[in-house]
């Protein structure tokens, strides 16, 4: 009799153990929920006072280009809205990473915030940086959205982006195309069109599309995927000849250039695009603040007129959306790295 009534309460001791212990862990799981409570409301209330200093916009290339236009008008409308002056800061160098690179070392409080582009997604694939746009840091908004035009010489014997591909798979590595730079968006343009047409060509790169237009006009290279806006004067003027735009619908600046699909080249299909990312631990509401003013300053009358004379379109997605497409863009040009062999140099 004395061995089953320790028995039994040995079992009612063990018992009131499990009890206690659940209640410490509820008690323990309450004690998180009320501290990410006290963090939400805190951060809520940070945003609703951002910013309270100036600002910082960093710019992966150098001032004069459409990245730092488009960089300056927005700082603009945010200086406006903000009520805080709002610096652009021009950080060139290695593909994006010499401003990335700032950025990571800057205060996680939205006060310093990078537009980036698709060669900031590109690089740290090309070149294995220890920087990655998403890992790494916090997409906020895509900006905008631009095509490419692909443009001939007037002296090379094709008319349409069909003729360029019958005559360069007539002439394997006889065509030179011109880049600003391994890795480049412009690059990886037009190895994507060269996987899906099945042509090879000779690629030539350059340090930027400004030496590359020189000898592009001047008959030195066959052909290239420019920019609306840097390629629009030449061929307006006649120096290039413009076949097809690279986006999935037709240029609002070139509305009577066919896209790539309706010239009957498909599956080059490429949107060149800025976007905005700040460091990672930002807190989501002020992300969400910055990203909601940006949708609204992209879309005013002012800054979509400018934008559309600049062959692009305002954005002014939400941060998942951002992320999502920093995703997609990041699956394919990792797939067009390995299917054209892309080294690095």
């Amino acid at each position: 009799m004395l061995v089953i009534k320790f028995r039994l309460n040995w079992a009612a001791l063990m018992d009131q153990i499990k009890e206690v212990r659940m209640r410490q862990i509820m008690n323990a799981r309450l004690g998180i929920l009320i501290a990410l409570l006290m963090a939400e409301l805190s951060a809520t209330a940070y945003a609703q006072n951002f910013p309270t200093r100036p600002m910082r916009v960093l710019v992966p290339l150098a001032a004069g280009g459409g990245m730092d236009s488009v960089s300056r008008n927005l700082a603009q409308s945010f200086a406006e809205v903000f009520g805080q002056s709002v610096v652009v800061d021009n950080r060139p160098g290695a593909g994006s990473l010499v401003a990335l690179g700032t950025l990571a070392d800057a205060a996680a409080d939205g006060h310093t915030l990078m537009m980036i582009s698709a060669t900031t997604v590109i690089y740290p694939l090309l070149y294995q940086a220890k920087l990655d746009p998403v890992r790494d840091f916090a997409p906020v908004s895509q900006v905008t959205a631009q095509g490419y035009v692909l443009v001939v010489h007037p002296t090379l014997p094709v008319n349409t982006a069909q003729e360029l591909v019958k005559y360069a798979k007539a002439n394997p590595d006889k065509l030179t195309y011109a880049s600003s730079g391994i890795g480049s968006p412009i690059h990886m343009t037009t190895e994507l069109f060269q996987i899906a047409t099945g042509t090879k060509m000779t690629h030539v790169p350059y340090k930027g599309m400004g030496a590359a237009y020189a000898d592009l006009v001047g008959g030195r290279i066959s052909f290239s995927f420019a920019t609306i806006i840097s390629a629009q004067q030449h061929i307006k003027a006649g120096r290039l000849r413009a076949l097809g735009v690279s986006m999935g619908k037709r240029a609002p600046a070139m509305s009577e250039t066919p896209t790539m699909a309706e010239a009957g080249v498909p599956g080059v299909v490429v949107v060149n695009w800025y976007g905005l990312i700040a460091p990672k631990a930002v807190a989501k509401p002020v992300i969400a603040k910055i990203a909601t003013e940006t949708a609204k300053a992209v879309k005013a009358p002012a800054m979509d007129k400018h934008l559309i004379a600049d062959g692009s379109e305002g954005v002014g997605s939400t941060p998942a959306e951002f992320t999502d497409h920093i995703r997609a863009e990041s699956e394919q040009w990792r797939r067009v790295i390995k299917q054209g062999g892309i080294k690095a140099q």
